[in-house]
């Protein structure tokens, strides 16, 4: 009985440090006293997700802001949400599939906005608020990585990248240490997904900080009590962000609990 203690004892504190990730805020720093624009400052219908306006209305207000970025099938990256156009632009496809000289033939929400290239997205925000970078994977992980690194070489202002997929973050690790990486997660056992039940319980335990070595977690707010985001942020210090905010009154409550919000639907 006591040795069976013993190695219970001693998974449980393995499990526990698994999860401890780099450990200190500072390479988090640039995004201290900001609240951050999901996909922009938008406004359905009239100022489209992820689209030039969004920017610069949240750089108007002084937002920070989190977007997403897909490779393009010619190497460029495009900022953008979902692998699929048909919720955004109306149109049929799958955004990997496009080229840069296409992404204007793509009007986002029957609005004069298109498609926008990171590079000119970096032009507009110029250091004027700090980045959250979301990567989506497509099984192109280092291509994506190497695109992204290379879109931000001689770029001056703050950023940060994060993603669900782990396999980004681990990319960044060895390549580029210098710069601050999070994961994303939620809660995936009770969520609606595609993934295998080993991959869930993977994402959702945080597991994999143990080859990631996270700076910052950007949990759902819903499941942001879960006991696994709390070890993280509360025990190891890892800098906590929640996601996706839309009301006043958790945003609040976000910034009271000590997490940055990242909101849409309204103003703080």
């Amino acid at each position: 009985m006591l040795i069976a203690l013993i190695v219970i004892l001693i998974l449980i504190v393995f499990f526990a440090f698994a999860l401890a990730g780099r450990g200190g805020k500072q390479r988090f720093s640039g995004i201290e006293g900001f609240d951050i624009a999901h996909r922009g400052l938008h406004n359905k219908p009239t100022v489209p997700e992820n689209s030039m306006t969004a920017f610069a209305r949240a750089i108007e207000k002084g937002y920070g802001i989190e977007l997403d970025l897909h490779l393009l099938a010619d190497g460029e990256l495009a900022v953008f949400h979902d692998n699929t156009l048909d919720r955004t632009t109306g149109k049929q496809g799958n955004i990997k599939d496009l080229i840069l000289e296409e992404l204007k033939n793509y009007p986002l929400e029957e609005s004069e906005d298109t498609i926008p290239h990171f590079p000119e997205v970096l032009k507009l925000v110029d250091g004027k608020v700090p980045l959250i970078i979301e990567l989506k994977v497509e099984k192109n992980t280092e291509a994506l990585c190497k695109a992204t690194m290379e879109a931000l070489k001689d770029y001056k202002g703050y950023y940060c990248i994060e993603s669900f997929d782990p396999r980004p973050l681990i990319w960044l690790k060895k390549n580029h240490p210098e710069v601050a990486r999070g994961q994303l997660s939620q809660n995936f056992l009770k969520a609606k997904s595609s993934l295998s039940m080993p991959i869930r319980i993977l994402l959702t335990t945080l597991f994999m900080n143990i080859a990631t070595r996270p700076d910052f977690i950007a949990f759902k707010f819903n499941d942001r009590k879960l006991i696994f985001n709390q070890i993280c942020t509360k025990l190891f210090g890892l800098q906590p962000v929640c996601w996706t905010i839309k009301n006043i009154e958790d945003h609040n409550q976000a910034k009271k609990e000590g997490y940055i919000s990242i909101f849409e639907q309204f103003e703080p």
